[in-house]
């Protein structure tokens, strides 16, 4: 009998994203499961052995495309640093009302703030998932410093730190009763954050 293709679970993956992204972990219920991945009971067990089981992957799919969109956004620039400020705009963009997205909050924000005193292990991995963002943020710096992108005594490290909690704020300020210029314009603030540290030639 042919095995099933690891494609189909990656598709199932992409629904319960969707799902979870939109409604929350505690908010959804195992029969929206069903219907999103169009999987009875057993098989959603047999697959992925529990509710918690299945939103921990799909927190793990959702995390590692955010993670291949930044390199493939910044692959598309010279200068990092001008990636980077694009980057910054276009997550403004992103959650702003009106988006094509499930929710204008991240999902990974979204079940730091939903989970974090409730669910241990959820909890544990969503803060290594803000902790592996940030390391990569600051790899990213460094790299742009030692390109001369940045001031020799850039602290990337800090900045990282700073970069990730002005995301964490914008995507939950998104989620309040405003304006998509609003959301935009700060999405440009936190593009001219990086201008200070601009090394100019």
């Amino acid at each position: 009998m042919a095995r099933t293709p690891r494609f189909d679970r990656q598709i199932a993956l992409d629904h319960a994203v969707a799902l979870f992204w939109e409604k929350g972990y505690h908010a959804t219920s195992m029969k929206q499961i069903e219907q999103a991945l169009d999987m009875r009971p057993g098989s959603i067990y047999a697959t992925f052995g529990s509710k918690d089981g299945l939103f921990a992957e799909a927190l793990a799919r959702y995390a590692e495309r955010g993670g291949k969109e930044l390199a493939d956004h910044l692959a598309g620039y010279d200068a990092i640093i001008d990636g980077l400020q694009d980057y910054l705009r276009n997550i403004a963009a992103a959650c702003a009302p009106g988006a094509t997205v499930p929710s204008r909050a991240c999902m990974v924000v979204k079940t730091l703030l939903e989970t974090s005193h409730t669910d241990g292990p959820l909890g544990d991995q969503v803060n290594g998932i803000l902790a592996a963002i940030e390391t990569r943020l600051a790899e990213v710096l460094t790299t742009a410093k030692a390109r001369g992108e940045l001031k020799p005594d850039t602290d990337c490290p800090r900045l990282a730190r700073l970069l990730q909690a002005q995301i964490i704020g914008l995507r939950s300020f998104a989620q309040r009763d405003v304006t998509a210029a609003h959301v935009r314009q700060l999405g440009e603030d936190m593009a001219l954050l990086l201008e200070p540290y601009r090394l100019h030639h």
